[in-house]
């Protein structure tokens, strides 16, 4: 058998061929490429936690307040604004702030029904270490809401320093028992009908004549179960083992609520 001579220019053809078509340069290619991702990627990692984070940041109470009042502010009647304005300031001018208790004062006891109706005594709370108590005016007040839920956010905290809190509302239980639920609270929420424990700290007021007839139609008459209209302030104290009031918010802005976290670092701080 006659062998066939090696036909060299067909190998130079099938050369040109694989360079035209890149072959030797896609390897080196493909490794720059990777590289170059490779750098990047912990960047954009980092970016992404970043915003992450920022999204799921809560504001403070103090914020969400201040919100709420800037919305109110820009979508209400100037009239309705300037109304509520006003009877803001006659709660300031009866010197109600001056009157109510304060630090260094002995906190009354009092024994109150909870939203199922199992009575609670501050002195059961008290006896073992600090409880911060705070009043709201009621469920149906939107702030009010905000400022539960903005405790209970760091019920948690509270409760890994053994400090008691109670929140306090003139509503009947059965409003609190819809307010517990509403805002799945799982601290105590006592019913103070009457206004009668707020009465002995103080800090009971008169709701204004101009703004009954609105607050009747909300319906406050059925939320409290009588016809006093009267509402207590915005109120948080800390009180310890002695029932002394160690600290105390008092505010006849009802938009204006104690700060959660600032009232638990105080606690803290005295400890």
């Amino acid at each position: 058998m006659t062998n066939k001579p090696f036909n060299f220019s067909k190998l130079l053809f099938l050369f040109s061929l694989l360079l035209t078509f890149g072959f030797f340069s896609c390897s080196g290619d493909k490794k720059e490429h990777t590289e170059e991702h490779t750098e990047e990627a912990p960047q954009e990692v980092e970016e992404v936690v970043e915003e992450k984070v920022t999204e799921t940041t809560t504001p403070s109470l103090t914020e969400q307040l201040e919100t709420r009042v800037a919305n109110f502010t820009e979508k209400a009647d100037p009239e309705k604004i300037k109304k509520y304005n006003a009877a803001i300031e006659k709660v300031v001018a009866s010197g109600i702030l001056e009157k109510a208790k304060k630090e260094g004062d002995i906190a009354p006891n009092f024994t109150l029904p909870n939203a199922t109706g199992e009575q609670v005594s501050l002195t059961d709370k008290t006896k073992n270490g600090y409880t911060i108590i705070t009043w709201y005016r009621g469920g149906w007040c939107p702030y009010c809401n905000l400022t539960l839920a903005a405790w209970q956010d760091i019920l948690p905290e509270i409760q890994a320093e053994n400090i008691e809190f109670l929140a306090i509302s003139p509503e009947l239980p059965d409003s609190t028992l819809s307010t517990k639920d509403k805002n799945a609270l799982e601290f105590e929420v006592l019913s103070d009908l009457g206004n009668k424990v707020a009465q002995e700290y103080g800090i009971v007021f008169p709701l204004d004549k101009s703004l009954r007839e609105g607050y009747k139609n909300m319906g406050l008459e059925e939320y409290n179960g009588d016809a006093s209209y009267t509402l207590p302030l915005a109120a948080t104290y800390i009180i310890n083992s002695k029932n002394e009031i160690v600290y105390a918010f008092l505010e006849a802005d009802y938009r204006k609520r104690a700060e959660p976290r600032d009232v638990l670092q105080k606690v803290k701080d005295m400890k």
